[in-house]
Order: C-alpha cells, then sequence, then structure tokens
C-alpha cells in the first residue's frame, strides 16, 4: 500500500522554512520556561517580591486591623467543625466569644477563665498550671484557644484541662505553628511555645490518655501572609482552605476525657 506524499512534503516544506522553525523553537523555549516555572519555581533573582520587599510587616497586629487574621480564620473553621461539641457547662479563655457564637442555644452555662484579677468578663481568675480553685468534673467542654504557648509548664496545664472535664467532657484546642513571637504578651506574662502536631497529639495523649484527633490548617502563601500580617479577605478561599502539611500555621485538637 503506498503512503500519501503530499503530507511529507509539506513537513520538509515547513523544515526548510528557517523562519517557521525559529517561531516553532521560540514558542517550545516559552513552553519550557512556563513549565519550569509551574514546576521548580522562577529563577534566581526572578522573584517578584513587590509589596512583602520590607523589613517590617504590613501589620504588627497580626492584621487584625486590615480584617480577619489567618489564624482566626482557622480556628473558627475548626470550632465549625465541632460546634456539637460546644454545649452544657462550657470553659472558655480570655472571652466567651467563641462559645456564643458556635455553642448558641446548646449552652446552658457558660465560664470565662482568666490569669489576671479583674480581666473584663472574667468569672474564673486562675493559672492553669496549679487551677487547685476550678472545681474537679466540672465543664461539658473546655474552647482553649491560642494559649497553651503563654504557659510555661505545658503538661501541668493539660493536666488541670483533663481533671476539670466531666467524663465524657471534650476539648476544643488550637495551638500556633508558625506564628510570630507576641512580644507583649512575653512582657506581660510570657510567651514560650510553638507547636507540630507531632508534640500537639504526644502531649493531649500523655494528659488525656485517649485518642487524639489533629488536623493541621496552612500553607506557604498562608504563611507568608500570616507572618506579614495581611488579613485572611485578602486571599482567596482555596489558597487559605489549601492544605500543606509541612506549613502548619495553626493545629487544631479534639480530644474526650475518658
Amino acid at each position: 500500500m503506498m503512503l500519501p506524499v503530499q503530507p511529507f512534503k509539506g513537513i520538509l516544506a515547513i523544515a526548510n522554512d528557517g523562519h517557521v522553525m525559529q517561531k516553532l523553537k521560540n514558542t517550545m523555549h516559552r513552553t519550557i520556561l512556563k513549565l519550569r516555572v509551574l514546576l521548580v519555581g522562577p529563577g534566581v533573582g526572578k522573584v517578584d517580591l513587590g509589596s512583602l520587599r520590607r523589613l517590617t510587616p504590613i501589620s504588627k497586629d497580626w492584621g487584625l486591623e486590615r480584617g480577619q487574621a489567618v489564624d482566626q480564620y482557622y480556628i473558627e473553621d475548626f470550632l465549625a467543625h465541632h460546634a456539637n461539641d460546644i454545649r452544657g457547662h462550657v470553659l472558655e479563655v480570655g472571652t466567651d466569644m467563641y462559645t456564643r457564637k458556635f455553642g448558641g442555644a446548646r449552652v446552658t452555662k457558660s465560664d470565662v477563665l482568666h490569669v489576671q484579677k479583674g480581666a473584663p468578663g472574667a468569672t474564673i481568675i486562675a493559672d492553669l498550671s496549679h487551677g487547685d480553685n476550678i472545681q474537679s468534673n466540672t465543664f461539658d467542654c473546655v474552647i482553649f484557644t491560642q494559649t497553651l504557648q503563654y504557659i510555661y509548664d505545658v503538661r501541668a496545664a493539660l493536666t488541670t484541662l483533663n481533671r476539670i472535664l466531666k467524663n465524657g467532657g471534650v476539648l476544643l484546642a488550637t495551638f500556633p505553628g508558625i506564628s510570630k513571637i507576641s512580644r507583649e504578651d512575653m512582657e506581660r506574662w510570657g510567651d514560650y511555645w510553638r507547636f507540630t502536631s507531632l508534640s500537639a497529639r504526644i502531649l493531649l495523649h500523655e494528659a488525656f490518655g485517649g485518642a487524639v484527633e489533629v488536623k493541621t490548617y496552612g500553607n506557604v502563601l498562608a504563611a507568608i501572609a500570616f507572618l506579614c500580617g495581611l488579613a485572611a479577605e485578602e486571599l482567596r478561599k482555596e489558597e487559605l482552605d489549601y492544605n500543606d502539611p509541612y506549613y502548619e500555621v495553626i493545629i487544631a485538637v479534639r480530644t474526650v476525657r475518658q
């Protein structure tokens, strides 16, 4: 069977046309460069840092004056997924904001814990490192967000939380992973720790003894935005929700007192 000759003549004509071949080479070169940027990243010196080429953050207040802080976005996502646990007698640290927002009518009694006397809205003044004045077997749920880093004796604090929960009571906790230091809190009572999913899991298992559910939030873009003081509203939802386990901005933990 004879193959048609005409297509081969066309290919030979293109191959012999230097102008056409150069255009093909240029197109292939641009395509390779685009693929390289997608797969490897731009070359050294080719990154456009734009507004991020600065030695001070865009916001020193976690981006709160610009909108919702990135870590708050993740904390609220975690609490929304476990809203049914926020019920009965609930203890929250510092404020009852999340108790009211996610507990609603399921909450029959709300307490607010603070370490400092005279703190607005506080109903219990105690240091969780000791917490002897907090009655055991009291709470159905404890909301413990972004607090453990300010307590030097973390094991003692977690033991106290286990003690003051009722049997079957739930601890909903979040810990900072990739985060700036809170210099103001360091000077007031200390800013000691940053955590990973592994350290959180081990610490909670030591204190509670049962199963520990750990979820991490964050990716390299979210981490950069948070460190620079950008607000959550300045990133797209799909950018915030993408999870890269190499960049743990927030570590969220749910565990139950056995």
